[in-house]
């Protein structure tokens, strides 16, 4: 009898926007191994190296559901609104967003730092 084989990796995982790469051994709404997890979107998914259940996965990241673009589920990549949207797509269409998100994309832009006490340098 042969014994249950571990999940090969189908291929590899690459953000467009970060760069991060990982293998991959599943893509889609249902892993194997997992009885009770069904995912909202079709997913990259790998199984967690740090634990020997197989019922562990880590999502990797999944498509753009509006351009197409592989994002990773980083908050400086992507966001998750019933579908998955990169966030230069979020960032295009800001307004066709609820207010909770537009604020919270609000507060994801860097801000500039000023130092009140500090003066600039003003030599000629």
């Amino acid at each position: 009898m042969d014994s249950p084989k571990e999940p090969q990796p189908s291929g590899e995982f690459k953000c467009q926007l970060c760069g991060l790469t990982a293998p991959y051994t599943y893509y889609g709404q249902k892993p194997p191994n997992t009885c009770s997890i069904e995912l909202l979107e079709d997913c990259y998914v790998m199984k967690d190296p740090f634990t020997p259940d197989k019922e562990k996965i880590l999502i990797l990241g999944s498509l753009c559901s509006l351009c197409g673009l592989s994002v990773c589920i980083g908050a400086e990549c992507s966001l998750f609104y019933s579908k998955r949207f990169c966030l230069p797509c979020v960032n295009e269409n800001l307004q066709a967003f609820p207010l909770e998100i537009q604020e919270d994309m609000d507060r994801r832009k860097p801000q500039k730092k000023s130092f009140p006490g500090k003066k600039m340098d003003t030599r000629t």
